[in-house]
């Protein structure tokens, strides 16, 4: 029994898959099974039940899973102890929307070179809702995304608040004849991230608030694109105030400051409850050490 045949049973059976294992441990699938093979040759019983069309484990793996968790926990420990002068190795798979990827992510990604050489950081951006699940199918080792998780298999720590308005051009503001978001609400083009997008939770409780429903919507999966549609006058938007500051200081938007005001938006931090390395401990301080929505530098 190895250190390695253990590691590949733990993600064999905590992942989607066998293929998501296999790209968590940097090994073949083939490999995979093999070392998960060899262990059950070595303990003398099958881990897995591969009977049917996907692997799922068998009362010996389910027995053994939480015992190599602690095992892995504790080698993890040890590695970051003994080779504590050249920091986290490996690779990280950290998720997050894109508002992140235009303020925070490269600060992140220099905070980890300078304490971290070693550590191969993965960058991967989508909506919130997409985010969860992979990380639950431990294709991530994290996630920043908006709001607290609501499944009992991830945990979460709150680093962060953004405070969101509602802005247009001045064009389309006098086309509208209004700044009054109720009324862009009911009689015009909102433009906005698609539902599944943590912003839209903030956007969802001003309307029950208000007791009304968008009309007219155009979603659309990026912010920078959302900004740039209502820059030319085709609709209003809610956005980051540091972000809609800078845009209204070039003249490109302006802030409305009519109307009930929206609620704040928390950011959040999610992992894998069963996920005790370090790793997750040490990046969950670097994020929060780091983590900035202003304005992106090239809107300053």
């Amino acid at each position: 029994m190895t250190l390695k045949q253990l590691e590949a049973f733990y993600w064999a059976a905590t992942c989607l898959n066998f293929t998501v294992a296999a790209e968590r441990v940097h090994l073949s699938i083939s490999s995979l099974s093999k070392r998960i093979a060899e262990l059950e040759v070595s303990l003398g019983t099958l881990l897995f039940d591969r009977s049917g069309r996907s692997a799922e484990l068998t009362p010996h793996g389910e027995l053994l899973l939480p015992r190599v968790r602690a095992l892995l926990h504790d080698a993890a420990q040890l590695q970051q102890v003994i080779g504590q002068s050249t920091g986290l190795q490996g690779r990280c798979r950290i998720g997050f929307g894109e508002l992140s990827g235009l303020t925070w992510l490269p600060k992140l990604v220099q905070k980890v070179a300078e304490l971290h050489p070693a550590l191969q950081l993965e960058p991967h951006t989508d909506i919130g809702q997409v985010l969860e699940q992979r990380i639950v199918d431990g294709e991530l080792d994290c996630v920043v995304i908006a709001g607290p998780s609501s499944r009992s298999t991830l945990a979460f720590e709150r680093v962060a608040q953004v405070r969101f308005v509602w802005a247009a051009s001045e064009a389309f503001l006098v086309k509208a004849g209004t700044d009054l978001p109720q009324r862009l609400v009911r009689e015009q083009m909102l433009i906005a991230l698609p539902e599944g997008s943590g912003a839209t939770r903030i956007l969802d409780e001003w309307l029950s608030g208000q007791s009304m429903s968008v009309e007219r919507r155009l979603s659309c999966n990026s912010w920078g694109a959302v900004v740039g549609m209502v820059a030319e006058g085709l609709g209003f938007t809610y956005m980051p105030h540091g972000w809609a500051e800078a845009l209204q200081a070039r003249g490109m938007l302006r802030i409305l400051s009519a109307g009930n005001a929206l609620a704040p938006l928390t950011y959040t931090v999610q992992w894998r409850r069963d996920d005790v390395r370090p790793l997750i401990t040490e990046m969950r301080k670097i994020i929060k050490s780091v983590i900035d929505f202003s304005a992106p530098r090239c809107l300053c």
